[in-house]
């Protein structure tokens, strides 16, 4: 699935289109089919992950030297993109599952890759991101998690907060402070298993949205662990997770330009058959004005997207500030795109039997997570006022 590095971001290459039409096929058959029900139970969507998984699109980039697609960010993003069109919920498989390994690509050694993207590329494993904590959110170097030194070994102790995936996925990437006197200096990054003694979750969140992906809190109980999960040196845990947030924007843009893409269809094939005044809805331009500023944000945020793609894929000077602007525009236009798409529906599109109202829940939480929209915010301007 390695796609060529072409990121123009007017004219993908033909093997990124071939990765899209593949996903999107993929995704009519057997992961749109889960949506409504995957929201309505709150149960994780087992049968999309097989489905993503028997395709290879459940974790596409992770490297081809520990048995992955080896999908570059661009093309991730599409996969993203493609599955959150279909169903918000699924289009975190993959998105998380970068989340959770990206401070290993990062920072981890051949040994530590080897060992925990191998079963993640294969299917058998997913990975999950854990940084915020009850008390820290926007301010994750604030943290209270501890890593004590224990001989050869680490002994963790605290609570990880909304966690994506949390009881589903195998593995863990916990931040953790092993100097408290240090602030964000002293915090350093360890893999945790699920099967690890101490290790236990909350009951699942009652969310507005992406019900179909679980989200608790994560318990560490004297978590003693092998001093060679470490992700990287000692106190570099902090500058990690924050690399990994640059490139992760970008995955989070792209599912909110898909939940936005999947809400302008349907309200676009809903006005074309609905009939008032003895015309169809899409006849009267002021729906017609609509549609119009719908597809102007959403093509505006897919292009933004694909270029923060690209920069992450080089890992680009300016990545930063690109991440953040393709979150924070994508996730706005999403919003608002799902909203109208409600509007355009009328009195259908407030009830759960169309999929717009499901859509408009869903991309709520792009503009929260990973970075609330007023943190993005802060994080251009600090990188505009450096430049």
């Amino acid at each position: 699935m390695a796609a060529e590095q072409s990121f123009d971001a007017y004219r993908l290459s033909e093997e990124h289109d071939a990765i899209r039409e593949a996903v999107r096929e993929v995704c009519a058959a057997k992961v749109a089919p889960h949506a409504a029900e995957a929201d309505e139970t709150g149960e994780f969507p087992k049968a999309s992950y097989d489905a993503l998984r028997a395709a290879d699109f459940h974790a596409p980039h992770i490297p081809v030297e520990y048995g992955g697609a080896g999908a570059d960010a661009l093309a991730t993003a599409i996969v993203i993109e493609e599955v959150a069109r279909a169903c918000a919920s699924s289009s975190l498989i993959p998105a998380v599952n970068k989340l959770g390994t990206m401070p290993l690509l990062l920072a981890g050694s051949d040994e530590l890759k080897r060992r925990y993207l191998t079963p993640v590329a294969s299917g058998e494993a997913m990975f999950s991101y854990c940084l915020s904590e009850p008390e820290a959110g926007s301010d994750a170097a604030a943290m209270t998690t501890r890593a004590v030194r224990d001989g050869d070994h680490w002994l963790l102790n605290g609570v990880k907060r909304w966690i994506t995936n949390a009881g589903v996925s195998e593995f863990y990437t916990v931040f953790a402070s092993t100097d408290p006197t240090a602030r964000s200096r002293g915090i350093s990054a360890f893999v945790v298993e699920k099967s690890d003694p101490g290790v236990s979750f909350g009951a699942p969140e009652k969310k507005l949205g992406i019900k179909g992906s679980p989200t608790r809190e994560v318990y560490l109980d004297n978590v003693r662990i092998p001093a060679d999960r470490m992700i990287g040196d000692e106190g570099t845990g902090f500058a990690t997770a924050m690399k990994t947030l640059d490139h992760t924007r970008v995955t989070i843009a792209a599912q909110a330009v898909g939940i936005a893409q999947g809400a302008l269809d349907y309200a676009k094939g809903y006005v074309a058959e609905r009939k008032q005044f003895g015309k169809a809805v899409a006849e009267f331009q002021g729906v017609q004005f609509m549609l119009a500023d719908m597809g102007m944000k959403l093509e505006a945020a897919r292009q933004l997207t694909y270029a923060a793609a690209g920069r992450s894929e080089r890992g680009d000077a300016d990545l930063t500030y690109f991440g953040a602007a393709a979150k924070c525009f994508a996730s706005d236009a999403a919003m608002e795109i799902t909203t109208d798409a409600v509007q355009l529906l009328g009195g259908y599109g407030y009830t759960r039997d169309y999929p717009v109202e499901r859509m408009m829940r869903d991309a709520k939480i792009t503009q929260i997570y990973e970075g609330t929209n007023q943190v993005q915010r802060i994080v251009m301007a600090r990188q505009l006022l450096k430049d």
